[in-house]
């Protein structure tokens, strides 16, 4: 049964939950997993960000995004959830934020093992004519004419094989990527086909999506719309 304005009710929405087997505690939608944060109650009463969705215990989840996830913070909705008092850390959306990043760079020196994640500015640019890139990445301070080049052949590629701009992120300073990454922080990289490549770009556009409030953060790939994104933390 719809409700106002054409909307699911709530019944429907915890049936299709029913079969799904997630349903966000904020907005009773229900959504696959990998849209999502499962929270769990730990042995201290702490809340903790089940990432992995492999967690012990009764978890409940949340969309995965900075704003939903303050609101069930503001509205003391994960007690209710978990059928349990939960002692929230005050920074804890931030620490989802470094849980994601830490995430990715981890993700991109596992692809840069397997060849699938290229660093150098040359390299980027030749990926992307070539038609072997899935995305771009820049620190933040990387030089203006080095990602203007590399954005011109994005464009190029795009316009020549009539489908969109692969995505580009620029989502760490070079400094903030050497304290994380160490040997494999860059200035300019690109992944490139195959599964470490593409679990790089996938980890990339949810941090760019928990960061932007879950709006459309424009790192779509082929098919999808084309932009840069910074993917700016608080």
């Amino acid at each position: 049964m719809s409700g106002p304005a054409g909307q699911a009710d709530a019944g429907d929405d915890d049936l299709e939950a029913a079969v799904n087997g997630r349903l966000c505690i904020v907005t009773r939608k229900s959504a696959p997993p990998e849209g999502l944060i499962r929270f769990v109650a730990g042995p201290d009463g702490a809340l903790v960000a089940d990432l992995k969705h492999k967690l012990p215990g009764r978890g409940c989840w949340v969309t995965a995004n900075r704003a939903t996830i303050e609101t069930a913070l503001a509205r003391k909705l994960f007690a209710r959830a978990l059928k349990t008092e939960v002692k929230p850390a005050p920074d804890l959306v931030d620490q989802i934020d470094r849980l994601l990043l830490v995430d990715l760079a981890s993700m991109m020196s596992m692809a840069r093992k397997a060849g699938q994640f290229v660093m150098g500015s040359m390299k980027v640019e030749n990926a992307v004519r070539s038609g072997a890139a899935l995305a771009t990445f820049h620190a933040r301070d990387a030089a203006a004419d080095g990602v203007r080049k590399i954005d011109q052949a994005r464009k190029a590629f795009a316009m020549m094989v009539e489908e969109d701009e692969i995505p580009s992120f620029s989502l760490l300073g070079s400094a903030e990527m050497d304290a994380l990454m160490g040997q494999s922080a860059f200035m300019h990289a690109v992944a490139l086909a195959g599964q470490a490549g593409e679990g790089v770009v996938k980890r990339a556009t949810a941090l760019v999506s928990f960061r932007n409030g879950g709006k459309d953060s424009g790192t779509g790939g082929r098919g999808g719309r084309s932009s840069r994104s910074d993917g700016a933390g608080r």
